[in-house]
Order: structure tokens, then sequence, then C-alpha cells
């Protein structure tokens, strides 16, 4: 039997006397689809993009950003930083505890933000390196001492690194088993491949805003398999709309569409040196990286894959960011590639394997380049693989080139260091220019725009010729809905944030 919807939620809440039964079909849930099973549930260790909404519905972070991706309170109500900008201070939200009932104070930001720096595996640490120590300066204030200036660490704690985790729930060895934060629903169950179910957490500060009392997220890899869910009214709410879909989506009466440029990119990842990479590896010279990206028509990717609706891309920073860098995206140029492949003393065909993961966007994108770069004298064979496999082989350096992307953030900082700088903990390729670190590092130590551009402009341009990722295009956020879903929104971030979002009768 359909559960309920939220009204009907309402037109029950005052009635005196509720069986089991009543409050059972009383319930209200949201079910959304997502374009692959998101990994771990611990934020100091995820990487998927998909873990990223279910983290958004379950822990609320230091502070958030609004729909103009400017910096906004969350756990935090407000902060001022020291004249010489190596002293962060904040005040904390009163009231609030944790899914388990512990208390939301300055002790737990202390721990968490520690947790992060420290805890073998975390993917945070280079986020927030410049933290040199967290200072409890009052049950409700905390004062974040830096080694440096960093411009980019408000934006960083708007996502993972600024999650609030339960300290007690924490220091257990299965917390991702069973995550425990303080947002306005908490885990409830998961299914691997299946779904991860979210209860409502009914001692939410901020409760009155959230009118669902379950949130189920269904990992679905195949996007025309989500809508067709979608058309059927088993999901209310998918990402990952496929291009070759939106006009399905706009001709059915019964759904809508909410669509919004991203922050994200995808890209290929060159193994430069990660893991067991042979010395004499074609992928260490440049030039060969360089060749590869030549041989792409990133214009006629486009259209193939994306009937023309995404944007062609050559570095990290989308055209919705203020850090744009307007450099040509070089052309496709099959005989430099050939040029660049015999300069470096390649003997060709070059066979080379790239990852994919197994969804038909992926695998489409991976055909259309093994095709194109087959022109140029690369032998590409695809490797299909479940997406947090993907990452998980692309993290230990189990593969020579990898199709996959980042959902980007809206400081720049936060999608590019990471991944090129030769101490980031996202840097698979293990790429390393000691000129490039120089200038990441300095554009993390003024708040002057024009300064940043500056720094930014000059990254992006020595990448066009290192090439440790080849960048190919930044994605659309495309969401299909049922119109019976009021409220929603899409972010450039492309997260599902679900305060004031409700399902009419």
């Amino acid at each position: 039997m359909k559960q309920a919807r939220h009204t009907l939620l309402t037109a029950l809440s005052g009635l005196l006397l509720l069986g089991a039964s009543a409050h059972s079909q009383a319930d209200s849930v949201i079910r959304i689809g997502l374009g692959a099973d998101p990994d771990m549930l611990d934020p100091h260790l995820a990487r998927t993009y998909y873990g990223r909404f279910v983290f958004a519905a379950m822990c609320d972070r230091l502070v958030d950003v609004d729909q103009n991706l400017k910096v906004v309170p969350g756990l935090a109500t407000d902060w001022a930083w020291s004249e010489d900008g190596k002293t962060l201070t904040m005040n904390l939200r009163s009231g609030v505890t944790f899914h388990d009932g512990e208390k939301f104070d300055a002790q737990a930001v202390k721990f968490n933000i520690e947790r992060a720096q420290t805890l073998p595996g975390s993917l945070r640490k280079s986020e927030i390196s410049s933290i040199e120590s967290v200072e409890v300066s009052g049950p409700m204030q905390v004062k974040f001492h830096l080694k440096s200036p960093d411009a980019a660490l408000l934006s960083q704690l708007t996502d993972r690194a600024g999650a609030m985790l339960a300290p007690e729930a924490a220091k257990k060895p299965d917390f991702a088993a069973h995550p425990v934060c303080s947002g306005p629903y908490q885990f409830d169950s998961r299914v691997q491949q299946d779904r991860i179910v979210l209860k409502r957490y009914d001692n939410y500060w901020n409760k009155g805003a959230y009118h669902f009392d379950k949130v189920i997220f269904l990992p679905i890899p195949d996007a025309s398999v989500r809508l067709a869910n979608l058309r059927a009214g088993d999901l209310d709410l998918t990402e990952g709309v496929a291009a070759s879909d939106v006009k399905t989506v706009e001709a059915d009466s019964k759904l809508a569409l909410a669509k919004v440029t991203g922050l994200g990119y995808q890209g290929i990842t060159f193994n430069i040196n990660n893991g067991k990479v042979d010395a004499n590896s074609p992928l260490k010279d440049a030039r060969v990286r360089e060749a590869f990206s030549l041989a792409i028509d990133r214009d006629a990717l486009n259209q193939v894959a994306f009937e023309g609706l995404y944007t062609p891309a050559n570095q990290a920073f989308s055209p919705v960011s203020a850090y744009h860098v307007k450099t040509p995206i070089a052309p496709r140029d099959v005989e430099k590639a050939k040029a660049l492949l015999k300069a470096a003393g390649v003997t060709t065909p070059l066979n080379l394997t790239l990852l994919v993961s197994n969804n038909p966007t992926a695998q489409q994108v991976g055909q259309v380049i093994q095709a194109m770069v087959g022109e140029a004298g690369f032998n590409l064979n695809l490797q299909m693989s479940e997406f947090a496999t993907l990452l998980d082989r692309q993290q230990r350096g189990d593969y020579q080139l990898s199709l996959s992307g980042w959902s980007g953030r809206p400081d720049p900082d936060g999608s590019i260091y990471s991944f090129i700088n030769s101490k980031g903990t996202l840097n698979d390729g293990r790429y390393s220019n000691a000129q490039i670190d120089e200038w990441l590092n300095a554009a993390r130590l003024t708040n002057d725009q024009a300064q940043r551009q500056a720094l930014y402009t000059q990254v992006v341009n020595q990448l066009q010729s290192d090439m440790p990722i080849a960048y190919l295009y930044f994605e659309p956020r495309i969401f299909g809905m049922s119109k019976k879903l009021q409220g929603f929104k899409a972010w450039p971030d492309g997260l599902v944030r679900l305060a004031g979002v409700s399902l009419a009768q």
C-alpha cells in the first residue's frame, strides 16, 4: 500500500489517539534515486559525490552555503577572523544534540577537527591542513589557530570537513556502519547496493523545517532505469537525469525538471607514480598525457553523449565560478598528438587501460574516447567497475587511467588543491610540481580575489601541458521529480537539501 503523504500526517496530527498501524500509515517518505551506491558513511573517510547526499541529510556542518554559494551559519551561528588571518573564532549553536543524545559543544568540535586531521586514511587532512590547533575558548566557542592564513577554510567547513560526528560513537571502529551525527535525519539501516534508510531525528534543533519521517536513498546506476522508477512512482526525486532523457521528463505531465549549471567536472586521471607503477611507464612523460588529451574532441563528445547540454572543460573551475579561467580549450589535433608520442619515444599502438564506472553514460563516454584516441596511436582498453570500487582502485594506484570527476566546491581551493598539490589527499596520480604547489599554497594565504585569480590562472595554464588530469566537461545538475514534490530547488553544488520540501497528497 502506498504510504500517505505529508499532508495526511498533518491532518492526523491533531488526533489524540493514534494506534501503531495509524502511525505507520501516516509516515511520510521521500525516495531519492542516486547514480551509484555511496562508499563508507564516515565523512572523514568518504570520497563519493553520492555519499554527500546522505551526509547532507544526516550530518550538520559548522557552516553551510546558500543557493548563491555564500557561506551561511550552520552549527556555528557566527564567526570572526583575527587581523592577521591566523585565528578563526566561532560561536556555536546552543541546544543541539547528536542522534545518540550526546551534547554538541566546543569540545565536540575540537574532537571532530582533530579526528579529521589524524584518523588513518582521512581524506580531509589536506582540506584543513592549515589548522595548527583547536582551542576550546568557552563551552560554546572554539578558536582555530592556523599555521598561515587560509582563505579556503570556511568553504571547506561547509562540507565533509565541517561535518560534526558524535564523539563517543566516532571513537568506535565500526562508526561507518553505524554513523551518528546531528542532522535532521538519523541513520536507520543500509543494504549495500540496494538502499540507505534515514529516519527523522525528533530532537533536531530545527525540526519544523523538515517534513518527512523517512528518507530512502536508492542507488540505481542506470539513468534510464532511475527514470523508469520515477515515472512508475517508485521514486519521488532522482539526481543525474541523462541528457537524452530531459525531453521525456519535460513531456510527462506527472513529472517536473530542475536543473542548474554545476560546479563539478569529469575528467581522466593519469596514474603517474601511485602504487606499483613501472619505472618506464609512458604516462610519466607529460608529452604522452598531453597527446592523449589532444586526441579527444570535447565538443563532439558533448554532442554524442550529452546532446550538447554539457560544457566542454580544460580545467577544474566551472563557468559558474568566479575563478573560471578563460583559457581556450585546445582543439582536437591528432597529428600533434602523434608528434608528441614520437618525441617521447613511444612505439605505437600504445596499450592502455581506462577504468570506467559501470553505468551506461560513463560507458558511452569511454567508448567515444576509445575511438578518438585510437586514431592517434592509443590502443585503449575499457575496464568496467562499480563506482566505489573504481575510486578505491584509483586511491590505491591500481590503475593506469581512470574516468572520474569531482562534484566541485564553492571555493576554488576545494576543486583543485587536494587533486593537484603534491601532498593532496586526493592526488591519486601522484602528480608533483613544486611551482604548482607554491601557487596553490599562495592562493590559500590571501582573501584578495584578484590575487587568487592570478595565481589560479597560472596553475590552469601550466596544467595544459603537465596534464595530470585531462578535464573533459562540466556537468549540469539535472533532477527529475514528481510534480507532487513541493519546495525543491537545484543548487550549483548538486546536493539535495530537504528543508522546506514536502509531498502533496
